[in-house]
């Protein structure tokens, strides 16, 4: 998963140049940035075009199970720290399972407890709000201390101890929507790390391509078709990954194909060989109507053995022959010239 993070920069208050720490189930769009001493747990999502940055104040905590929307501002001063739950110092304190939705702004020092819900272009700054609040939509909280359990209306403007002490309690429902919107991020996490990921991703779109050539998808039948492997290239694989090797692949168009021109892909790192037949597949699926080839690496001797062709826009037959070829890893190391065999494998 790709996205923006990047360390603080060095500036007279801090030269530490803090990297964000981010668990691996935690979905942070490509269209987001966040920089400093961020600190995400599990299962959050970061939705696009946000700005998570600790350069000025710093650290930020995100808990697990909150979503943080588009457009959400997270940011803090060089002054003022909350404590968190963990009972060190932060700018931002946000606790688990909270929502910061669409075009919020959060600004540290501040900290927002457990199961909240910060409405749309809502502003918190220099609060402490407690576990279980509600902030509806366009409202400002600033300079105050909310109990926990509390509901702050639309529009609504908390800048005063007394504003804040006079707020009314959340009903039932309020909270059971604020359940819901988690429920609801929670799902979309799910479904962006299940996108990006290809083993994840192939078989619902195998399904969809199921259902289009049955005629199940409003009468539609599909007249397209994706590529498909035969079961003594099947086989092949499995042996290539079972012996330790990664599967690269390369492809052409017509034009290319005739000169031996062939652009490189990244390697299927997975040694799990369903994992890299789904890779495969896929890659014969965002490259019909050209020539696609693939090939065993060995990641110790740096070479490359038995690149065969397993897609060709005529679906002619290609007669492999003993080549001297050469590989080079578009993301790490350039592999060296060797000799390619009908086989390549070790017994």
């Amino acid at each position: 998963m790709q996205y923006h993070k990047e360390a603080a920069p060095p500036t007279p208050w801090s030269r530490n140049l803090a990297q964000p720490n981010i668990d691996d189930t935690t979905y942070v769009h490509s269209f987001s940035n966040v920089i400093g001493d961020v600190r995400i747990g599990a299962n959050v999502l970061v939705a696009p075009g946000t700005s998570i940055r600790a350069d000025e104040g710093t650290p930020f905590f995100i808990g697990s199970g909150s979503n943080i929307q588009d457009g959400v501002v997270i940011h803090g001063l060089e002054q003022g720290r909350v404590i968190g739950d963990d009972q060190q110092k932060y700018s931002v304190w946000i606790g688990q399972n909270v929502s910061i939705t669409h075009k919020a702004l959060v600004h540290g020092p501040c900290y927002v407890g457990d199961d909240c819900f910060i409405g749309f272009r809502s502003t918190v700054f220099n609060a402490r709000i407690g576990e279980g609040c509600i902030v509806m939509l366009h409202a400002l909280i600033q300079d105050v201390e909310i109990a926990p359990g509390k509901y702050i209306p639309s529009g609504a403007i908390i800048t005063n101890q007394q504003q804040a002490d006079r707020l009314p309690d959340v009903q039932p429902e309020d909270m059971e929507f604020a359940h819901h919107v988690v429920g609801i991020n929670e799902s979309l996490r799910q479904g962006y790390l299940c996108a990006s990921n290809v083993s994840c991703i192939m078989p619902i779109r195998n399904e969809m391509n199921n259902n289009y050539t049955n005629g199940n998808a409003n009468g539609y039948k599909s007249s397209v078709t994706t590529g498909s492997l035969n079961p003594e290239l099947v086989t092949q694989i499995k042996q290539l990954v079972s012996q330790g090797y990664h599967i690269g692949t390369e492809h052409a168009d017509t034009r290319r194909f005739k000169t031996g021109s062939w652009k490189s892909r990244s390697p299927i790192q997975s040694s799990n060989s369903s994992e890299v037949l789904a890779a495969l597949e896929a890659c014969i699926e965002e490259h019909a109507g050209e020539y696609v080839r693939m090939f065993g690496i060995d990641p110790k001797a740096k070479r490359r053995i038995s690149p065969i062709v397993i897609q060709r826009p005529d679906g002619k037959k290609v007669t492999q022959k003993s080549t001297t070829v050469s590989y080079s890893d578009p993301t790490t190391t350039n592999y060296q010239n060797a000799t390619a065999n009908s086989t390549g494998l070790t017994s």
